[in-house]
């Protein structure tokens, strides 16, 4: 069961950074910034994996739990 639920976190994370990616360009007051430094750029992007993969801990606590209490509550 750890290993699926690391797992899961791992493939949640890569997606919702592809999706927070995604946002990031589609948004203008964000696009307007293309000229950033290589620090300011490797920041942001680890700002975005960290924020990613706290979101994917946030989501798989609460399908892992509701599954739990959802078989505690059948037995």
């Amino acid at each position: 069961m750890v290993k699926v639920s690391l797992l899961v976190m791992l493939v949640l994370t890569v997606l919702i950074a592809m999706g927070l990616r995604w946002r990031e360009q589609r948004l203008p007051a964000v696009a307007s910034q293309k000229r950033l430094g290589m620090v300011a750029r490797g920041k942001k992007g680890l700002d975005r994996w960290v924020t990613a993969a706290a979101l994917a801990a946030v989501v798989t606590l609460a399908v892992a739990g509701g599954l739990h209490w959802l078989r505690v509550w059948l037995e």
